[in-house]
């Protein structure tokens, strides 16, 4: 990677446009992140022929250009001494970013922003299950048996790092709570509280239900004569979401009408008695009975369609990441993972990622470019370590064909594992660690899946650039 100097930065600056096109600039860990007044100003062409840029691209009403881990830190620097203006925080530019797109841009920000900090605890967890799946899986090491079946002695072991692993995931609500009330604008303090509600020990566990409810034995308060039934939401998404948003407008509403000295009295057992009512009488139920249907709904999809739900989802993931509405998935994940126990979209996203990073090495051997190969070998494997970013947007679109090949190496992949009925327990890396959050059981289906994902577009891609006699 070129060493960022002033000099490289000015020509940054001058390809987006100038810093009389720039409203706003901030960064995250690999890159600059613009509020342009103008985007169709922008070079793209030279922009990313700059010695330090590995890919741009618009997204979410912010042209956001990759510098890489580290570097961009540098590059932000320079950038503030050359245009003259104070950075901006990354709340301040997507609220700026948010007036520029639509209704349904905003919600999968939304979306976006709720799940993404509570994102590696989720997949941190995701790892420690791995751990727990190899140690407890039987036919790992042994016949029929599991390695703790035969050294009992790791069984403690096992079991803590099941508990310290499953944490995440029980108190999911309390998780997603924390994120949706502070994204809302509220405490997220009640946020966390109001998960921790969604999942008291007292009430009837959401797995329970459905056996508890064909007994007839499912508990219920009566409020003046209404049945409210007695059931947590353990592993749902939609109940904690929703509650979330309730909680905080309430909250917000009750701090500009109370006065300041008894507010500390009601405004926070206010916001939480009201919503807490209003989540076991109608919130919990009717979005409770919301996310089972759009469970089943992809359950019968993929059971009754496996190849037609493989090739699609396949297809169309890296796509979708362009867009942003990958996040969307993210909740579904998480919700087939709280209702059945396992999920099949997870195991699809990981494909996808090793497809990108495959298609990305391709490109080492389909150039002449010193500059390109370094950058095309970088992000190969970061994409193979589940961060997809520098290949996709900063080798893969960049020549179209490589993420084409890419998909349709996925699309085979996706395929393959989805007719064999490959699940993961959870939420891992997504890249080649994620065979740890594969159920042990589907391990082989899945390393064949990889296989695919990796042969299939770095062949592809070669034989692209050479019969097409393309030079880059």
């Amino acid at each position: 990677m070129a060493k960022v100097t002033k000099k490289s930065v000015e020509e940054i600056v001058s390809t987006v446009g100038g810093t009389d096109n720039i409203e706003s600039v901030t960064h995250c860990v690999t890159r600059l992140r613009f509020i342009l007044h103008d985007e169709s100003k922008v070079d793209q062409e030279t922009l990313e022929n700059i010695d330090i840029v590995r890919g741009s691209f618009s997204s979410s009403g912010q042209y956001q250009v990759i510098i890489g881990q580290g570097a961009v830190e540098k590059a932000y620097a320079f950038l503030q001494e050359i245009t003259g203006k104070e950075g901006s925080s990354k709340d301040e530019v997507k609220e700026k970013a948010g007036k520029k797109q639509n209704a349904f841009q905003r919600f999968i920000r939304m979306l976006a922003d709720i799940f993404i900090p509570i994102l590696p605890a989720i997949v941190t967890a995701g790892l420690l299950l791995g751990i727990n799946n190899i140690l407890t899986g039987p036919g790992i090491f042994f016949d029929e048996q599991s390695l703790i079946d035969v050294y009992p002695q790791w069984s403690g072991i096992a079991a803590m790092i099941s508990v310290i692993a499953s944490a995440a995931f029980v108190f999911l609500p309390a998780l997603i709570g924390w994120s949706a009330v502070t994204k809302f604008g509220g405490s997220p303090l009640l946020g966390i509280v109001l998960g921790l509600i969604l999942v008291h020990p007292d009430l009837l566990s959401a797995y329970a239900y459905a056996d508890a409810s064909s007994a007839g034995e499912v508990p219920v308060w009566n409020l003046f004569g209404l049945d409210v039934e007695s059931i947590g939401y353990q592993g749902q998404v939609l109940p904690v979401l929703l509650a979330s948003y309730v909680l905080a407008k309430i909250e917000l509403y009750l701090k500009k009408r109370v006065p300041d000295v008894i507010s500390m009295l009601v405004v926070a057992p206010g916001a939480l008695l009201i919503t807490g009512l209003l989540s076991f009488i109608i919130i919990g139920p009717v979005t409770f009975a919301i996310g089972n249907a759009i469970t089943d709904f992809f359950v019968a999809t993929f059971d009754s369609f496996a190849l037609l739900g493989g090739l699609l989802y396949g297809l169309l993931y890296a796509p979708m990441v362009v867009t942003g509405l990958h996040h969307t998935f993210l909740a579904v994940d998480l919700q087939l993972i709280g209702s059945t126990g396992g999920t099949f979209l997870w195991p699809i996203l990981a494909l996808s990622n090793i497809a990108q990073g495959a298609a990305a090495f391709a490109m080492i051997l389909a150039t002449k470019d010193q500059n390109l190969r370094g950058l095309a070998s970088s992000s190969g494997i970061s994409a193979f370590l589940g961060v997809t970013e520098p290949a996709l947007f900063g080798v893969n679109l960049r020549f179209r064909f490589p993420f084409v090949c890419a998909i349709i190496g996925s699309a085979m992949a996706s395929m393959f594992i989805t007719v064999n009925g490959v699940l993961a327990t959870s939420i891992g890396v997504g890249g080649i660690p994620g065979v740890f959050s594969i159920f042990p059981e589907d391990w082989i289906p899945f390393i064949i899946g990889m296989v695919i994902a990796i042969v299939v577009p770095f062949v592809l891609t070669i034989t692209y650039a050479k019969v097409k006699k393309i030079e880059v």
